[in-house]
């Protein structure tokens, strides 16, 4: 009797916090779109990937507001910002920092760590495979681990720590393809498309004027990191786990043998995961209290895309990563 007492006032707090906090993603949203025009979706998966206290890659082409979308999540959602311009001269002691060798009034020489850009709650890495790949994998461990080690000294990250990176889709020249451990790293790809007439005509109308509107504080960093403790929290239905399951493993060569021939390589446990909180966390922004197969539909595709791969008949076939996602998913 007592037990079922508890477990009643826990699903009553549970939802008391996740009520408040639907209002303050409400006005959180709010403020991101009156700044940010005609990138709903792209909106909604930036803030998903941020709930889910991952990282995520904005691939379009230039002139999006991809740059601009970063720098206003990071004020509306009260998180110190950096930004760096990845090119193919930049070095990873740029990125990371480095030891300089400083002297006293005494005469004694010591090191001293001068931190660098990654050392901030959210980071925007700019055209991300500009860079080469010993400086992209600089990246690796600060992505995954939270930390950076520097002459075998390991330096702890702000929290939370977020990369959101952008790559050019259509200019190839003088890139360097992230590798599959890397992309892996990022929590969903969000595609950038270009905005319909209605959203572009406001566009015209609102930044080419005197006045340009500038984002507001909404969220604090500490009223943040509750909002991704709660979605952790968030309960998720034996149907939905079974659903996340039979797509991501049907994305396998080894467990499909209709497209066995078509996938080289397929997502891994951490797709798994990333669907599992990504889920939960679009669940909250749309004011519920457990996700449904639906959001594991909607979230396929930014979660997988970049998790596998195709065979080379099956590119010279026409087919795509998206339309086979597309066919698992419907599936569903």
């Amino acid at each position: 009797m007592n037990e079922t007492v508890l477990v009643e006032r826990d699903d009553e707090a549970l939802e008391a916090e996740a009520e408040a906090a639907v209002a303050r993603l409400v006005a959180a949203r709010a403020e991101i779109d009156r700044i940010i025009f005609g990138q709903s979706n792209v909106v909604e998966r930036s803030l998903t990937a941020v709930l889910c206290g991952g990282h995520a890659l904005l691939v379009g082409v230039p002139g999006l507001a991809k740059t601009k979308l970063v720098a206003t999540l990071g004020t509306v959602l009260g998180l110190d910002d950096r930004r760096i311009q990845f090119t193919p001269d930049l070095m990873p002691s740029d990125i990371l920092g480095a030891e300089v060798l400083e002297q006293s009034t005494t005469g004694e020489r010591t090191f001293r760590f001068i931190k660098g850009p990654v050392f901030a709650q959210l980071l925007m890495a700019d055209e991300i495979n500009r860079a080469s790949p010993r400086t992209q994998s600089a990246l690796l461990q600060a992505m995954q681990e939270g930390i950076v080690t520097i002459a075998g000294h390991a330096h702890a990250l702000p929290t939370p720590f977020h990369v959101l990176a952008t790559q050019n889709p259509l200019e190839q020249e003088g890139t360097y393809p992230l590798p599959e451990a890397q992309l892996d790293r990022f929590l969903m790809q969000i595609d950038v498309d270009y905005p319909d007439r209605d959203a572009e005509r406001r566009i015209l109308i609102e930044t080419t004027g005197l006045d340009d509107a500038a984002p507001r504080a909404v969220l604090s960093r500490d009223e943040l990191m509750a909002l991704q403790t709660l979605v952790r929290r968030l309960p998720v239905g034996e149907s939905v786990v079974e659903a996340i399951l039979d797509l991501v493993r049907s994305a396998r060569p080894e467990d499909n043998d209709e497209f066995a021939g078509d996938i080289a390589w397929g997502p891994g446990p951490r797709a798994s995961q990333a669907l599992m909180l990504a889920i939960r966390a679009r669940a909250l922004i749309d004011g519920r209290l457990a996700p449904s197969r639906d959001d594991v539909i909607a979230l396929a595709e930014p979660v997988l895309q970049h998790r596998m791969a195709l065979t080379y008949a099956a590119r010279a076939e026409g087919k795509t990563v998206k339309g086979i996602i597309a066919v698992l998913a419907g599936r569903l």
